[in-house]
């Protein structure tokens, strides 16, 4: 049988939709899995998030990035029911999810990991994956009391999790407790753990954060996997390295606000996302007197080094 042509691939035609999309905020996307529209959250007065309108393209691999403050995981806490907007309405799938609890949205195919690892210490590595799967059976107290009614499934619970932790490199710690695993290695589990649902759609907030460089790598090529095998990833992340490197499109947030949407090469000359991260007028020419006090600074410096 002769490969597939790499054009026809799930990851290369969702790459290939998004090369035509105007780069603006807002924009309508191909095949949108999310759509979200008017959602707002406030803490005391400050707002939080002001999200007019955002779709997520099927397929694709979207970066969700901006400064410190900028609403990025609040976003992601609201979308996938961890918080409670004030304004808003968003669907996925074309089923309307807002208000929905988390693991209801979870059950239709749209998880999470989070910034700070939410592994269960004590439990082993083995239990906290078998914890992802849904509709286990034994989870029923009526069930439970009958070992043939669970059982076949608890063993198809417990393959499906090897095979994740041997695709993860984790599985010759699978008896270990979570709570002994490194900071990388959490990463991994808790990304494992998000597949035990076979989600649809899956969001990871900064996913390489304190990782060390051999994991990163390790991380970022997880990522793409799930693209190739057909998933929808947004993920949030700093490292604008990672960003080029992995995503399909991206969109950028600051004080709430969407502010900008494109792809990667896009996003690095435009000018308003350059304000966000480092200030505006950065690059601005320096005035008169700025240049006069310069160069001031920089012979007093010099003077200073040869008198010593």
């Amino acid at each position: 049988m002769p490969d597939a042509d790499p054009s026809s691939l799930p990851a290369a035609r969702a790459s290939g939709a998004l090369a035509g999309v105007e780069g603006r905020p807002g924009v309508a996307k191909p095949d949108p899995l999310l759509v979200a529209d008017g959602i707002q959250r406030r803490f005391e007065g400050l707002m939080a998030v002001d999200v007019e309108h955002l779709e997520v393209q099927r397929g694709a691999v979207t970066a969700l990035i901006g400064p410190n403050g900028a609403g990025k995981t609040t976003l992601f806490n609201l979308l996938t029911g961890f918080d409670r907007s004030n304004s808003g309405t968003w669907s996925f799938e074309g089923r309307r999810i807002e208000g929905m609890a988390p693991h209801r949205v979870a059950r239709l195919g749209m998880v999470r990991t989070f910034q700070l690892t939410k592994s269960l210490a004590v439990m082993s590595v083995l239990d906290n994956l078998k914890l992802g799967a849904r509709d286990q059976r034994g989870e029923s107290f009526l069930r439970s009391l009958v070992r043939p009614l669970w059982s076949g499934q608890e063993r198809e619970i417990e393959g499906r999790a090897d095979e994740l932790l041997d695709r993860f490199n984790l599985l010759r710690v699978r008896d270990d407790f979570a709570g002994e695993l490194s900071g990388g290695q959490r990463k991994l589990l808790e990304m494992a753990r998000a597949l035990m649902v076979s989600p649809t759609m899956v969001m990871l907030d900064e996913p390489m954060a304190g990782v060390n460089p051999a994991l990163k790598q390790s991380l970022l090529e997880h990522i793409r996997n799930l693209k190739d095998e057909g998933m929808t990833v947004m993920f949030v992340e700093h490292d604008m390295d990672v960003v080029y490197g992995i995503s399909d499109w991206v969109v950028v947030m600051a004080e709430g606000r969407v502010i900008a949407e494109g792809l990667p090469e896009d996003i690095g000359a435009n000018d308003e996302v350059i304000d966000a991260y480092l200030g505006a007028h950065h690059d601005a020419p320096l005035t008169f007197e700025e240049e006069e006090r310069q160069l001031r600074e920089s012979e007093s410096a010099e003077a200073e080094e040869e008198g010593s």
